[in-house]
């Protein structure tokens, strides 16, 4: 399982463009060829000149999880204190995540997970143009009736409109919160250059997803294109 994931990335990384304005041709490129960045004519932006926000999902991100290992080795990221873990309330996250984005002192790049990726995207219209990009894995299907807890149905519908930045989505065939149909459609409503991960489940600590290296160079990649 684990092999399989591996390679999609690695042959992911061997194709993707070299600049966000390559993605114009997006087709060329993507296993699941979804869409399509903004143009942007900049130089590429370095780690070291952007604020990673960390946006968990449903319960946080435990120790072993890769986010909170990106955290500790990625000296600009930090996490966003989305409200409660546990009986999470969405006005709640979509307002403390769009104070991060504001109290930011460079340009955000946004690392969601789960639940936190689907906030991300409701936050989108309201990020003015201080998000240079989102990195969104594992998003989940807020419109499930099955989704448990049925709380998490309060984030949904999932939103429909195109982001205002680029951004990069990574989906598992075999993720139980998510279809990877559904995923796709998502993705193609938000207009983000989706990422068939294979058979990854959640893409977390359970799925054998802790420290992540290969989802690290692809996010690596992400950055260099923006």
């Amino acid at each position: 399982m684990k092999k399989l994931a591996f390679q999609r990335l690695k042959t992911t990384i061997a194709v993707l463009p070299d600049r966000a304005s390559e993605f114009n041709n997006a087709r060329e490129y993507s296993f699941i060829p979804i869409l399509i960045l903004n143009k942007f004519s900049s130089p590429p932006m370095k780690i070291s000149q952007a604020d990673i926000l960390i946006v968990p999902g449903f319960k946080g991100s435990s120790e072993d999880h890769w986010q909170t290992r990106w955290e500790k080795s990625i000296q600009t990221a930090r996490r966003v204190q989305m409200g409660d873990w546990h009986k999470p309330v969405f006005a709640d996250w979509k307002k403390n995540l769009l104070k991060a984005v504001d109290e930011a002192s460079n340009p955000v790049v946004l690392v969601g997970h789960s639940l936190g990726s689907q906030v991300i995207v409701h936050a989108a219209r309201e990020t003015g143009k201080k998000v240079a990009g989102a990195f969104l894995v594992a998003p989940p299907d807020v419109e499930n009736e099955d989704i448990r807890p049925r709380h998490l149905l309060t984030f949904g519908p999932y939103s429909r409109e195109r982001l205002t930045f680029p951004s990069f989505t990574i989906a598992s065939r075999n993720d139980q919160f998510c279809s990877f149909e559904k995923a796709e459609e998502m993705a193609a409503s938000w207009g983000s250059y989706l990422m068939d991960a294979g058979q990854c489940g959640h893409i977390d600590p359970a799925s054998g997803h802790g420290p992540w290296p290969e989802g690290l160079m692809v996010f690596s990649k992400f950055m260099s294109q923006l």
